[in-house]
């Protein structure tokens, strides 16, 4: 089938919704979000308002203002979400350099008899070849006015730019198991499988909020290993869908717990539950009992 749709007004897409029975209380609140918000982007916020998902018609009493509300909520638990992954984020950039070199030198990255698989190998030196030259890091630039063998500054430098995707499979693919263990430990996270998984999906989940993705009702394909028994107040519960966001907010949480055990990612998140009581939690793939887990009992005692 070819696609023959043009390009339509505001005004005809507030009665395309109008038509299919969204109620648009306030006009002038639905032309501003959507200025600045595309059609397509609110749909995914919409949907769950829908009655028939191919015709598009909404249940009763579906409003715009809602969606908006959902929007919000969203937004915001991305930014909170990317906030604490800003931290882990750095937290695993520094066990590594701290680690690692120690034992295999200043350039064990370059190594190609310490990986596991050699095709991730190469990916990972072109992925780090590729962030070296756009990064605008005064170290780095200095570092190459200076030196200019090897190819690569020393890990200390390299990994600082490195993207966390790159960080991952650096982790992955690194053969020295007894190494990787110890970093899993510096996170109370008992094994290094356990953490390679958790590092895939933090990376999953931090590109879905640095683009701007729909994070709260998403299915998210690779997800963190939950089974594990921890080192740290964990969750008992396993019985929910894994791909929805919940099982990465527990992986979150214990990991901030085990950076800072002064963090209020646990707070902030009811805080934000509460000031959108809207959210559909289940969708989020919560349980009805989640906070009675030990993993957010504790910081309830200290939020």
């Amino acid at each position: 089938m070819r696609y023959t749709k043009q390009a339509i007004s505001l005004a005809e897409q507030i009665e395309i919704l109008r038509k299919r029975g969204l109620i648009i209380d306030d006009e002038t609140e639905c032309l501003k979000v959507l200025k600045n918000v595309s059609y397509f982007r609110m749909a995914g916020y919409w949907r769950p308002l829908e009655k028939d998902k191919k015709l598009h018609t909404f249940k009763p009493d579906s409003h715009f203002h809602n969606v908006v509300l959902l929007y919000q909520f969203d937004t915001e638990l991305k930014a909170l979400i990317f906030t604490a992954i800003q931290q882990i984020e750095i937290a695993v950039r520094t066990k590594m350099i701290q680690n690692i070199a120690i034992k295999h030198g200043a350039f064990w990255f370059m190594e190609s008899s310490l990986a596991k698989d050699q095709v991730t190998y190469t990916i990972c030196m072109s992925n780090l070849r590729k962030e070296l030259k756009r990064t605008y890091d005064e170290f780095i630039k200095e570092h190459f006015q200076k030196y200019d063998e090897p190819e690569y500054p020393p890990a200390w430098k390299t990994l600082e730019v490195a993207s966390i995707g790159t960080l991952s499979k650096l982790f992955q693919n690194l053969s020295d198991n007894k190494i990787k263990k110890r970093i899993a430990h510096d996170f109370n996270i008992p094994t290094a499988d356990c953490l390679e998984s958790w590092l895939q999906s933090l990376t999953i989940v931090r590109n879905a909020c640095a683009h701007h993705g729909r994070l709260w009702n998403a299915h998210i394909p690779i997800t963190p290993q939950i089974a594990c028994k921890m080192r740290g107040d964990w969750i008992a519960h396993h019985d929910f869908p894994q791909t929805r966001i919940y099982s990465f907010i527990c992986s979150i949480a214990y990991w901030m717990n085990a950076i800072d055990d002064q963090n209020t990612f646990s707070g902030d998140l009811k805080a934000l539950l509460a000031k959108y009581p809207l959210a559909d939690t289940h969708a989020m793939g919560f349980h009805q009992d989640w906070q009675e887990e030990d993993l957010w009992k504790l910081r309830r005692m200290l939020d």
